[in-house]
């Protein structure tokens, strides 16, 4: 395996590699790329106020969230194929304004059926930012710039995911749920602001696509029958499996097992969430000292320590309880290897898709969230007080990793 890794050649400093997107241009696409993330998180402490003022089930009001959800996955495979005929700045500019509008209409919605269409809405424009921010880096980058770019933008975007839940539980105090949708509609102005002072065009009118709907769908078959792509979008995709089986099943891990209050898990999921930011700002810094392909093997076999460690935890606590210390150490491993790991595939994912990067985005963005759908009810098949669930979906999410990353690393060594 070593043979198939090397050093990257005559590494640059990392502020001067080549074809590094200027950080003017990530810190809007940044911001355009974390609203869908911060729009879920955000308004989840305020659930049980939608239900008491609309007078509706829970489960009626959690379909603003699968709502959501869906039409996130849905918009990314219109918008992506999309800006490979028209180009990127215009969409963007669109999904953020549209984010805004259609954050006003949940904020003003009088029903629970308004918001849930606010909250299409707000899900289809808010794609645009998630898969145009990564077709623009692609546009902009050049080999190790590509994974450089990637890595910084998931840092600045992580931050979205971690600030969130605090976010949410501070504003709901004080503007109830409607001031949540206030928030993030001034975010998605902030955003278009931001898109349309610092991002170009960055898709040359000579370098887009043409031709109709049959034209758009054999573009997205192309890319989904590459054998690269195929590879490491798995890679990418499952490991994104394995992060969301530890988002989904936390609350209950850390409330109902170990004991903690929600307050203090809060805290601990934010500070876990610090793993993933942390290694991805290591991950700029190293990308041009060392291949992308040689850090993404490193936190491949961080995540599946890291697996490791807490089966062991678990197998050896007595039924239904866990401890704090040793949960936190396997989820902290854990998430400083996916910091790793994603950027990087993403990376990796993006370069084989040159020529059809709005296509390529598209479809790793709509398997990414595919995913997590289906992988958040099978956490808690057993019940709040089991993990097996957990770590059964994070086993195979890894295998399917590993099996993807092995088969990638062939084809280079061949090609090589």
């Amino acid at each position: 395996m070593k043979s198939t890794l090397p050093r990257a050649q005559a590494p640059d400093p990392p502020s001067t590699l080549p074809g590094t997107v200027p950080a003017a241009v990530l810190l809007p696409l940044a911001l355009a790329g974390a609203i869908g993330p911060f729009a879920t998180d955000t308004y989840l402490p305020a659930l049980p106020l939608i239900v008491g003022e609309f007078g509706v089930s829970a489960s009626v009001a959690q379909l603003t969230l699968t709502a959501f959800m869906v039409s996130l996955a849905a918009g990314q495979l219109v918008i992506g194929p999309l800006s490979d005929r028209v180009g990127r700045r215009t969409l963007l500019i669109l999904g953020s304004v549209g984010t805004a509008v259609a954050a006003v209409v949940c904020a003003l919605a009088p029903s629970i059926w308004v918001l849930v269409l606010g909250r299409v809405a707000q899900g289809f424009f808010g794609a645009a930012g998630i898969v145009l921010s990564k077709a623009v880096v692609v546009d902009v980058g050049r080999g190790a710039g590509v994974a450089k770019a990637f890595a910084t933008l998931m840092a600045l975007q992580s931050v979205a995911p971690v600030i969130a839940p605090l976010v949410g539980g501070a504003v709901v105090p004080f503007g109830g749920w409607r001031g949540v949708f206030w928030l993030l509609a001034g975010l998605s102005v902030v955003t278009a602001i931001g898109v349309v002072a610092a991002v170009p065009e960055t898709l040359h009118p000579g370098d887009r696509r043409t031709g109709g709907v049959m034209s758009t769908l054999g573009d997205m078959r192309f890319v989904a029958t590459s054998g690269p792509f195929v590879a490491r979008v798995s890679v990418f995709v499952f490991t994104f499996g394995v992060l969301f089986a530890y988002i989904s099943a936390s609350p209950f891990i850390y409330q109902d097992m170990v004991g903690l209050s929600p307050t203090a898990y809060s805290v601990a999921f934010t500070v876990n969430a610090l793993g993933i930011l942390a290694s991805n700002l290591a991950g700029a810094r190293l990308v041009g000292r060392f291949a992308p392909e040689r850090i993404l093997a490193t936190g491949v076999v961080g995540m599946l320590t890291a697996i490791a460690v807490l089966v062991v935890v678990v197998a050896l606590s007595p039924a239904g309880t866990l401890g704090l210390a040793p949960v936190t150490v396997g989820f902290i491993l854990l998430t400083l290897s996916i910091g790793a790991i994603l950027p990087n595939a993403a990376a990796l994912s993006m370069q084989a898709t040159r020529g059809h990067s709005g296509s390529g985005a598209a479809l790793l963005g709509a398997a990414q969230f595919s995913l997590a759908a289906l992988v958040a009810p099978l956490t808690g098949f057993s019940g709040p007080h089991s993990a097996l669930p957990m770590l059964a979906v994070m086993g195979a999410c890894a295998l399917v990793v590993v099996v993807a990353l092995t088969a990638e690393l062939r084809r280079s060594a061949r090609a090589g």
